[in-house]
């Protein structure tokens, strides 16, 4: 049996350096080797956005962005992220201004008692920035089916990310409005 020090001390030894991007900041982090990264933000890092539904993968409330792409966090070693860059729903707002999706599922009441709402709105902003998907609500629906709202919200949901699609395309127009009078 280990005595306290030995245990700690193994501890220790038995961490890894992570380093990686969190919401757009530098951070490394020791973590054990079979750290899954919903419980690295959560625990560790204390981002209580990311939500354990059902520690699976199965409900989608646990999502987060890893280099842009739509993730399970509670399938993903944190050790995986090395030199990544993740997002999760504490990072889509910039300089206080709400994401296009954020704003959506406000203004749209697209949540009931609000636990996947973080993995709904991570899962819609990807969504959103995939050229891929189809516009129609069949592949909105599609799309977004990793995701499980219990509640029930989901016309409300689709409905916010069509909202928050013609919010997204007009911010990627003015960006490359002003890339292209910038160029010339």
């Amino acid at each position: 049996m280990m005595d306290d020090s030995a245990h700690s001390q193994h501890s220790r030894e038995s961490q890894q350096t992570l380093n990686f991007t969190l919401n757009g900041e530098a951070m490394t982090l020791e973590v054990a080797p079979n750290a899954v990264l919903l419980d690295v933000l959560r625990e560790q890092l204390h981002l209580g956005g990311t939500k354990k539904g059902c520690d699976h993968g199965q409900c989608g409330a646990c999502t987060v962005h890893v280099d842009g792409q739509a993730m399970n966090s509670c399938l993903r070693l944190a050790v995986m992220c090395e030199g990544q860059h993740v997002t999760t729903v504490e990072g889509l707002a910039h300089d206080g201004e709400l994401h296009p999706v954020q704003q959506s599922f406000l203004e749209c009441d697209a949540y009931q008692c609000g636990y996947c709402t973080s993995g709904q709105m991570m899962s819609a902003s990807a969504l959103l920035a995939d050229g891929r998907i189809g516009r129609d609500d069949a592949s909105v629906k599609e799309a977004m089916s990793g995701n499980i709202c219990r509640c029930g919200a989901y016309k409300n949901i689709l409905e916010a990310i069509q909202q928050a699609r013609l919010a997204y395309d007009a911010t990627a127009e003015r960006g490359t409005a002003g890339r292209q009078e910038g160029a010339a």
